[in-house]
């Protein structure tokens, strides 16, 4: 990886001057997306199983899972990770149970308060084809039925056979998922956003996908909500001289197995240890299986060597990475001084691997610099507030006259007299 020394060559390389045109602007790839989009809308099912034979390979007959399938799928999984999954969806649902009950009061004054009201129908987005992500299923659909959504319904690419690994049937059976579809990419996003003869509209679309579904996710947006347009991983270490050279290359390596676009990125105040670092990613590459991709993404990595502690957290805020791991003496010293990260992983053996997977909160965290502005998918995305004003003769009388004045200054009229109607037959009674 590329070791940059000082604060100032560091700060150009971190700052993220724009956001990706994906996101902000316009990608070549967008009309593409859009035409997918208007197809599934108007031809439903039909568009989805020829987009599915056309990218995935795949003629299908059925785009749902059946529930006999599902359970076939228990008896082909090693037990120990239907255990493992089990663990996962226990420590998560446990997580997002103690934030709802944390959130439960509301708001509540005299003549104000909030309904609290989870959404009725959700789908998911499990990323796969080439790969099985089941810790997905789990990290979007457990915090949505912790919330109490009615409706969980998961999409997820077929592979080349034309089925789902059977580990993510496990994990979404596991989550309580409702429904389960064979679909993938940019269709797939556009049969929740608009429904088909098979898939049912659903309110709001959550889950990570490759740039087809980002982008469909972004041009859905305001038909359905959405939790937010999650690109490549990232990483952002930040290492003193007492951080173990062998530790921090090893999650720089699982970042950057990831994604060729994956980010993978140390700052430390040590330059001996950013040569040992170095050294490391080239001993543990040797054995990696996924090793061609790593190197594509290390190739943009970075190590920057600054002079304190104060100005690896500035590079860390500036960054707002997706995962920030403290491999520092007394991590509880810096923790609150970090403003923007979707995640922060800290202690002696801080790995961001068990964010991933087992530690609790979801693993669907903002990307790109968002974590500046937005937060890691939780309950909250799956709910809905409601404000009450009950209005009775007492705050008539105490708002009416500064609400009329209001509307007279802003040129309302219907407005002041829609509050003066009122305040006349006040006073007619009195």
């Amino acid at each position: 990886m590329k070791i940059i020394e000082g604060f100032e060559r560091a700060e150009s390389a971190l700052s993220r001057l724009a956001p990706t045109p994906e996101v902000a602007g316009f990608d070549e790839r967008e009309p593409a997306v859009r035409q997918i989009i208007e197809d599934v809308r108007r031809r439903g099912d039909a568009a989805l199983f020829d987009y599915t034979l056309k990218f995935d390979r795949v003629r299908l007959t059925s785009l749902e899972v059946s529930r006999a399938q599902i359970k076939k799928a228990y008896r082909e999984v090693n037990a120990k990770l239907v255990s493992a999954l089990r663990l996962a969806a226990e420590r998560i649902r446990a997580f997002h149970t103690a934030q709802k009950e944390a959130i439960r009061g509301g708001v509540a004054q005299p003549g104000l308060r909030q309904l609290i009201r989870p959404l009725e129908r959700v789908g998911v987005y499990v990323p796969g084809g080439t790969a099985s992500y089941p810790s997905t299923a789990l990290m979007t659909a457990i915090p949505a039925r912790v919330a109490g959504v009615k409706e969980i319904i998961l999409v997820t690419p077929p592979g080349s056979n034309g089925t789902i690994p059977r580990l993510t049937l496990v994990a979404a059976d596991i989550a309580q998922v409702d429904r389960v579809f064979a679909l993938g990419g940019a269709q797939a996003i556009a049969a929740l956003a608009f429904g088909t003869e098979s898939i049912p509209k659903v309110d709001k679309i959550c889950g990570p996908g490759n740039i087809y579904v980002l982008l469909a996710k972004k041009l859905v947006y305001g038909v359905v909500g959405i939790d937010g347009l999650q690109g490549p991983s990232e990483v952002l270490i930040i290492a003193d001289e007492s951080a173990n050279a062998a530790y921090c290359a090893a999650d720089l390596l699982a970042q950057a197995e990831h994604d060729a676009l994956a980010a993978a990125i140390l700052v430390t105040t040590s330059r001996r240890l950013a040569d040992e670092v170095n050294q490391e990613i080239e001993r543990q590459l040797a054995s990696l299986p996924r090793k061609s991709i790593a190197v594509q993404s290390l190739r943009k990595g970075i190590i920057a060597v600054v002079a304190s502690m104060k100005e690896a957290i500035e590079l860390a805020n500036l960054y707002a990475p997706e995962h920030l791991c403290l491999m520092v003496n007394r991590p509880s010293a810096y923790i609150n001084k970090i403003s923007n990260a979707g995640c922060i992983v800290a202690g002696k053996k801080a790995t961001v691997v068990l964010g991933d997977y087992v530690a609790g909160p979801s693993h669907v965290l903002p990307t790109s610099g968002t974590a500046r502005f937005t937060s890691p998918l939780n309950v909250l995305d799956f709910i809905k507030l409601t404000n009450v004003i009950t209005v009775d003769d007492a705050t008539l009388r105490k708002l009416g006259p500064a609400a009329q004045a209001l509307a007279v200054a802003e040129g309302l009229d219907a407005h002041a007299r829609a509050v003066e109607r009122r305040l006349k037959a006040d006073r007619r009674r009195n």
